[in-house]
């Protein structure tokens, strides 16, 4: 099964466009680790911020998605969409792998992070909120963040999305599709 993850789109349609063109369109499914419409107080207004826009991409999207809501969903823009936004946490069992979807604001810590896969024995655990994009193993577990597409923090300022399958997780520049990062499922 083919996966397509992002996090932090902030309702930037274009971006969203931009991911799923390049890269989530032939995918079985999509996992969004939260924020997905609003640019919240903290961040500067995203380039093609349309978050009603982004709203008819999603809602017209065929690839299924699950959705972790993040800090700045709020229940107005899970209101608007079909796909569930209401909880922070979602979970999957996908290809044998137990898999765990957080917008990440209420696990900033590796501890924290770390002590929730250990306690629902997770083997992949996704979240966002950083817009820095980070895959590790620890342990038995892998730890992910795809990054931002629409607003990121990484040194250098690379947009970033992530791809997964049976053999392994990759972390990509949205723009130029160089893998920045990735990991084996063995």
């Amino acid at each position: 099964m083919k996966i397509g993850i992002i996090s932090d789109t902030h309702g930037s349609e274009d971006c969203w466009a931009m991911a799923f063109d390049k890269y989530f369109s032939k995918m079985d499914l999509i996992f969004h680790a939260g924020d997905v419409l609003y640019h919240g107080p903290r961040n500067r207004m995203t380039d093609g911020y349309r978050p009603s826009k982004l709203v008819e991409a999603l809602e017209q999207c065929q690839v299924p998605i699950i959705a972790a809501r993040g800090n700045c969903d709020s229940e107005v823009d899970a209101s608007v969409l079909s796909i569930p936004l209401a909880s922070p946490y979602a979970f999957a069992f996908v290809n044998g792998k137990r898999i765990l979807i957080t917008h990440g604001h209420f696990t900033e810590t590796q501890e924290e992070k770390s002590e929730m896969a250990a306690r629902f024995k997770v083997d992949i655990f996704i979240s966002g909120h950083t817009h820095v994009s980070m895959l590790k193993r620890i342990g038995g577990t892998i730890f992910l963040n795809p990054g931002s597409p629409s607003l990121s923090k990484r040194e250098d300022g690379r947009s970033t999305v992530a791809l997964m399958d049976e053999n392994g997780i990759s972390v990509c520049d949205l723009y130029t599709g160089e893998i920045l990062d990735s990991l084996s499922m063995e």
